[in-house]
């Protein structure tokens, strides 16, 4: 297919050779299949941001760290260079995250460069070579579902230990490859120490996959693996090696307002996302 104009910047510069077709379209961004020599990858092409939230944005965003002193007060003032600032901040937190979290040894699609809006990366493939369905799109047996979800956990607990937490996991941002689930769509990773929000991202997280491979081994519903990694993560012990039981003891103390309305909005904002990502496939 003829390149789109996004990616011409990276054949001019010798990156990719030939544009093979489009693979997805979201709202935040557009995904191709590209052909590099005898590889075949995926460009991952940023959209302008209209639809986000401007909440979760702050909250995704907390704490991150700007170099240009100028774009860090433009962002703050919401001017149009500091929205143009503030969206690069958002795709180069995706890069950052995927190196961070591929050196860690966690099932990310490996990162190979990044120009001019477009994430060069590796294409998730199922066992014949094509392009890995997401979870959302795929049947799973009861067995199939506890260890696929056991898998994910083992991620989730070595992407924290990399001191990231995804803030958008569920089963549409998980693909199936050949040898089980890769974690992709990482703009809004949260620094889960210098992020006041990263506790309650963490346990949507892990709600997430419990809900939805609930549906198939109805036994994980009574689990509560959120809160017994993030207490592992706050006592020092949190290691993959580590085995979880997915039974936690909660303190039954004067109830925290202030946590319970933080899942109100949480809720909020999940059932918003589901929205946008079922209307853009």
């Amino acid at each position: 297919m003829k390149a789109p104009k996004r990616l011409q910047a990276l054949i001019d510069e010798g990156l990719i050779d030939s544009v093979v077709r489009q693979l997805m379209s979201g709202k935040e961004a557009m995904v191709f299949v590209v052909r590099c020599g005898d590889e075949t990858r995926c460009a991952k092409v940023y959209k302008e941001a209209t639809n986000r939230s401007f909440r979760q944005a702050v909250d995704y965003t907390e704490n991150r760290k700007v170099k240009n002193t100028r774009a860090a007060r433009a962002m703050a003032k919401g001017s149009r260079f500091g929205r143009q600032a503030m969206e690069e901040a958002w795709q180069s937190a995706e890069v950052d995250a995927l190196y961070r979290l591929a050196a860690a040894g966690v099932r990310v699609p490996k990162p190979y460069n990044f120009l001019e809006g477009v994430l060069l990366m590796e294409l998730v493939a199922d066992a014949d070579g094509a392009a890995a369905p997401r979870l959302n799109d795929c049947v799973f047996t009861a067995e199939e579902a506890r260890r696929h979800h056991s898998t994910l956990l083992t991620e989730v607990v070595r992407m924290l230990g990399a001191g990231v937490v995804h803030g958008d996991l569920s089963e549409f941002n998980i693909l199936l490859a050949a040898d089980g689930p890769v974690i992709i769509d990482l703009p809004q990773a949260v620094d889960a120490a210098g992020n006041n929000h990263a506790k309650r991202m963490l346990l949507r997280d892990v709600n997430n996959l419990r809900d939805f491979f609930g549906r198939s081994a109805p036994e994980l519903l009574k689990t509560d693996y959120g809160h017994e990694i993030w207490d592992l993560y706050e006592r020092g012990l949190l290691d993959p090696a580590v085995p979880l039981t997915g039974q936690y003891e909660h303190d039954t103390g004067p109830v925290d307002l202030e946590g319970v309305m933080d899942q109100i909005e949480d809720a909020r904002f999940e059932e918003e996302a589901r929205r946008l990502r079922m209307a853009t496939g």
